[in-house]
């Protein structure tokens, strides 16, 4: 089906937002709290996310080793489990977990920085994963993160992305509740 050569990245091993934020937050909303844990060795922070309240938590494949133990772990612990591809990432990397995640989660931005620019090959990739999911009929969403806004919100959902994360377009926009809706279409 894919394609790959194997390889590791290295992430920070910092936490911007922590489970202390999560478990704050957590007492004032019923929202769904999807943590995305761009970090080396997330089998670290799955418990204390989990415990905290998060509902999916979501790790780079290029960050960790044994992804179906991290996996089982998350879903262990009481969440969703979803896996996190950087742009320079091949699908085929996750090919044997898909049956085992509830989303995927695709980046069209390199991970570091907000108000980066979307990266338009990246269309590709979520095409060939959603069309992968129908034919496989998985259950498991897409998400999309990085260069989100009004134009690229509707390029991403034609793709296949059913779950899109959105950061500068709405927090570095005069109205945010405007950006918001045109994010939404």
């Amino acid at each position: 089906m894919f394609t790959s050569t194997s390889w590791t990245a290295a992430f920070v091993p910092n936490i911007t937002l922590g489970s202390p934020v999560v478990k704050s937050l957590r007492k004032a909303s019923k929202a769904v709290f999807d943590v995305h844990l761009m970090v080396d060795h997330p089998e670290n922070q799955i418990e204390a996310f989990a415990e905290a309240g998060a509902d999916i938590i979501t790790f780079h494949v290029e960050a960790a080793r044994h992804h179906h133990r991290i996996i089982q772990q998350i879903k262990a612990a009481g969440c969703k489990a979803g896996i996190a591809l950087n742009p320079g990432t091949s699908l085929a990397m996750i090919e044997e977990l898909m049956a085992d995640v509830d989303m995927v989660l695709i980046m069209t931005v390199n991970p570091g920085f907000g108000g980066q620019k979307f990266i338009e090959s990246q269309l590709e990739k979520i095409h060939m994963l959603y069309h992968t999911i129908q034919d496989m009929d998985f259950d498991c969403d897409i998400e999309v993160d990085g260069g989100i806004n009004a134009e690229t919100s509707k390029l991403v959902r034609q793709a296949g992305a059913n779950i899109l994360v959105a950061g500068s377009a709405i927090y570095g926009a005069a109205d945010a509740a405007e950006a918001i809706k045109a994010i939404r279409g």
